[in-house]
């Protein structure tokens, strides 16, 4: 599902609500969860997960192409646990 898919879901399920308004939801959650990660913090939907950032140290790594090291340097990179309750419903329990 797509962003666009999200949001005509949501307004077909709720009459009462402008599509604009709907959009203006949607957007304004995701750039909550945005902002929060980049100030470092933990955010948890209970029974879906939990979106966190994890920081990954600078290393050498490998130019697959060439073979030559390479210096990568360090990095934060999103992370997503999933929560029990998605992991139940995937499991079909």
């Amino acid at each position: 599902m797509i962003r666009s898919e999200l949001i005509q879901k949501i307004a077909d399920e709720n009459p009462h609500l402008y599509q604009r308004d709907v959009e203006r939801i949607v957007g304004t959650v995701f750039e909550e969860i945005i902002a929060a990660m980049a100030r470092g913090d933990r955010v948890e939907l209970r029974g879906f997960g939990a979106f966190s950032v994890k920081k990954r140290d600078a290393r050498i790594g490998r130019n697959p192409r060439t073979g030559e090291s390479v210096h990568v340097e360090q990095k934060h990179v999103p992370f997503f646990k999933t929560g029990k309750l998605l992991r139940e419903r995937l499991n079909g329990k």
